[in-house]
């Protein structure tokens, strides 16, 4: 008798779906549930405040991309007993008011003292970036075509690079130019022709749209702590239709639409669906 072998299709698999740049050849050069181990360092910090940063410049906005992601990941840790304060920019102005959690908005001239005292305010137990983009191995800040967003672009990464090896770090990216990038810089670099984000985090997270891989650590923190934290399709619709109301694109499409990286509402709900079936 043919015994017919069937895998289970882990949350990582899940968010790699429909996966178009290159982050599918990526998954070969990382371990099997990175988006579980995100979560577990998560746990393992000590019930402090948690800095999560996003908001990537597209043709005058930002982009869909990055806060979904970031504002309920920011909630899940506000359950658990985190203080979470999303760092962003002005291109987020307004995204996530009315949201219950704490912003910063970072000046576009910010330097490494700004970054040290607002370090030091704060002693943050965390860092996570989600979809936020990082000096690259020329020294700038590209898109995903290489033209310089420099000036359009506070410089967050450089708190990841004075906490490195000091506070716990994790990036989510699904491109190459992302925070976090630099762990596979070479890889990208060989295998995608793209200029990398050379900072690296202690754990890096992949999936083939940024909010995608916030949502598989929310499922894992769900999974591992029995609290329930994931969201529901209508609210993620929601806050996306929100931000584009203020003013946010698609990055792909670069249209003030309710999408995210070319990606309808439909491939939302079946990604939200699929995770919440796995957890």
């Amino acid at each position: 008798m043919k015994e017919e072998a069937t895998k289970k299709e882990s949350i990582e698999d899940i968010v790699l779906r429909h996966s178009g740049r290159g982050m599918d050849i990526l998954r070969g050069y990382k371990r099997d549930r990175y988006a579980e181990a995100a979560a577990r360092t998560i746990l393992d910090w000590e019930k402090g405040t948690v800095f999560l940063t996003t908001g990537f410049y597209v043709a005058g906005f930002a982009e869909t991309d990055g806060p979904v992601g970031t504002v309920f990941l920011a909630k899940a840790l506000k359950m658990l007993g985190y203080r979470p304060v999303i760092l962003t920019d002005d291109y987020c102005r307004g995204f996530f008011d009315g949201e219950g959690v704490e912003v910063i908005y970072m000046p576009f001239d910010a330097d490494l003292d700004w970054c040290m005292e607002t370090l030091g305010s704060f002693t943050p137990v965390g860092l996570i970036s989600i979809e936020r983009c990082g000096e690259n191995t020329e020294r700038d800040y590209a898109n995903m075509r290489g033209v310089s967003i420099t000036d359009k672009t506070a410089a967050a990464d450089l708190f990841f690079r004075i906490a490195l090896g000091i506070v716990p770090t994790i990036g989510v990216g699904d491109g190459g130019n992302e925070i976090g990038m630099g762990n596979v810089a070479d890889i990208i670099e060989e295998k995608l022709s793209l200029k990398p984000c050379v900072v690296t985090v202690d754990n890096l997270v992949i999936a083939t749209v940024s909010n995608w891989g916030a949502y598989a650590i929310i499922a894992y923190l769900e999974k591992l702590s029995g609290q329930k934290v994931f969201m529901n399709f209508e609210d993620a619709r929601a806050f996306i239709k929100k931000t584009v109301d203020l003013g946010s694109v698609d990055g792909v499409l670069k249209q003030q639409i309710v999408s995210v990286d070319g990606f309808g509402m439909e491939t939302e709900k079946e990604i939200i669906d699929s995770l919440g079936a796995a957890i």
